[in-house]
């Protein structure tokens, strides 16, 4: 047996079926271990998208994501996704190719120190060595996958790869899952207990911890309003009368939920991540006037808010043990339902522009559909106005923001997830930066729905100069055929320019058999006032 198989089996045992990618001369041994082992290898056009179609897998399955990358400009090219996996907490593997050793002391040609360099945005970086190959694996696996998530490299040389090596070693135990200390819980109980005016603030590690249940049971007994982060949306179906729906980016949603947070006595923080959040999420509550209560998957060093108790536990359990046995009313003047209200107006479409086309969109979307959306104006206008049924519905880079992901994205969760509908949302800057992997689609057979906002600007960026009154530099876009551009892939093509024919198009996008590009055409100031 070659380490490369035992490297394949360890990944296999840990739930993998898929790997990502693009091959070259030094992974071929791992690509063909991988094979025969059952894990799927699908070829991408580019090693960021590649990470993110793992990803979206990964959103699907919950199985660690896995990326291939050869030596030198392969795994360089990666880069930008890796950074992404850590700060979006995504559990990546990311396997690379390197030269032996011995070689790398006389032979420069594509040689870089892949660990070094990766160093800094991985959880932990590994160069294999043939004999420990299966724990090593193992405790990559544990490491991406444990709190907080992100990628581990392991940096495998050729001839590692190819050595014949023994039985596996053993398997490393299951880790135990973090408990709340009683103390710690008997206190907040009490803090809850007295709440009249309580507010729970969900995020990441609440989706990791699949705590959605436990929060919905929390807040119909206490009574509290929920605000989730943008990855958050959904945990508890968001037509649900305690959900106030989604903050992070938006200016226009802080300036109702923010009042809200200040005016609560008691801060119940369920697995939330403030990575996703926009600067005016720092210092929000006061817990030498407020009780706040921080339940999270890992001690906070991050600055950006202050907790009265902090409980590093499981989100899940730690919301059952706080929940009242009684539903208890709260909020006497019903503050939360006004700003609930006051949000559904301020985001309501007015006239023909991205949140007509959003609207309608969701209007065609039956339950269950998944969407990705890539970063711009257009993300949060729909992180705040697309409602999402369950958890992990709406898949984004919400911690580093990058552009381009939205379209490997989608392809990833519909390759993990064939049965659900999947629409990704994507400015047409963004759709230009990964154009190619419309080839992915077309040869994974992917009906999915790429839905390209078109206002020929970088309109996020247009925006905030003239908000400095500055001159627009470096923001303007030529406008293209983007439907023409899907039929020179195999796809189908349609334009829109109102919301009648945005519904009609995507009903007919969801029922095809191949994928289909949406080109939404909008001005490019729509966005003014409605983020």
């Amino acid at each position: 047996m070659r380490a490369a198989d035992i490297v394949a089996r360890r990944l296999r045992a840990a739930g993998v079926t898929r790997a990502y990618g693009m091959p070259g001369g030094e992974v071929l041994t791992l690509l063909d271990a991988l094979r025969a082992e059952g894990i799927e290898f699908v070829l991408c056009h580019h090693e960021t998208a590649g990470g993110f179609m793992a990803e979206g897998g990964h959103h699907m399955d919950g199985a660690p994501a896995v990326l291939l990358a050869t030596v030198g400009p392969g795994i360089a090219n990666a880069f930008n996704f890796v950074a992404n996996a850590q700060q979006d907490r995504v559990p990546v593997i990311v396997l690379t190719g390197c030269v032996d050793p011995v070689d790398a002391a006389t032979y420069t040609h594509q040689v870089f120190d892949h660990r070094a360099a990766f160093g800094p945005v991985c959880k932990a970086t590994f160069t294999l060595e043939p004999g420990a190959a299966a724990v090593q694996v193992d405790r990559a696996v544990r490491i991406a996958t444990g709190p907080r998530p992100g990628p581990v490299l392991i940096d495998v040389p050729i001839s590692a790869a190819e050595a014949e090596v023994g039985g596996e070693a053993l398997v490393l135990p299951a880790p135990a899952t973090p408990t709340a200390a009683p103390d710690a819980l008997a206190t907040a109980r009490e803090w809850v207990l007295k709440a009249e005016r309580p507010i729970v603030l969900a995020g990441l590690d609440a989706l990791r911890d699949g705590a959605g249940d436990a929060l919905r049971a929390f807040c119909e007994a206490t009574g509290a309003p929920l605000v989730t982060t943008y990855k958050g949306k959904g945990l508890v179906p968001e037509d649900h009368s305690r959900v106030l729906g989604g903050a992070g980016l938006s200016p226009l949603a802080d300036g109702h939920l923010l009042p809200l947070f200040r005016q609560a006595d008691c801060v119940l923080l369920a697995g939330y991540d403030p990575i996703e959040m926009r600067t005016g999420w720092r210092d929000v509550w006061d817990p030498a006037r407020q009780r706040v209560i921080d339940v999270c998957a890992a001690p906070n060093d991050h600055g950006m808010h202050a907790a009265g108790l902090e409980i590093v536990a499981d989100t899940a359990a730690t919301l059952t043990a706080l929940t009242p046995e009684a539903a208890r009313e709260a909020w006497p003047d019903g503050e939360p339902e006004a700003v609930r209200d006051a949000l559904a107006d301020a985001f309501a479409p007015e006239g023909w522009g991205p949140g007509a086309a959003i609207a309608a969109a969701r209007a065609a979307c039956p339950e269950g559909t998944v969407v990705t959306v890539d970063s711009g104006a257009h993300r949060i206008l729909l992180s705040q106005q697309w409602a999402c049924d369950g958890s992990g519905q709406m898949l984004q880079s919400t911690g580093l923001c990058t552009m381009g992901c939205a379209l490997p994205l989608a392809i990833g969760a519909k390759r993990a997830a064939p049965d659900s509908p999947v629409v990704g949302f994507m400015g047409d800057a963004g759709f230009l930066m990964c154009t190619g992997e419309l080839a992915s689609a077309a040869a994974l057979g992917a009906p999915v729905v790429f839905v390209v906002f078109v206002d020929a600007s970088l309109a996020l960026i247009e925006k905030k100069q003239r908000g400095m009154q500055l001159a627009n530099v470096g923001v303007e876009l030529a406008r293209h055929d983007y439907a023409r551009i899907a039929e020179g892939f195999g796809g189908r093509g349609a334009t829109v320019s109102d919301a009648a024919g945005m519904e009609a198009a995507v009903r007919d996008a969801l029922a095809a058999d191949t994928f289909t590009v949406i080109a939404v055409e909008i001005d490019r100031r729509a966005y003014d006032g409605r983020i």
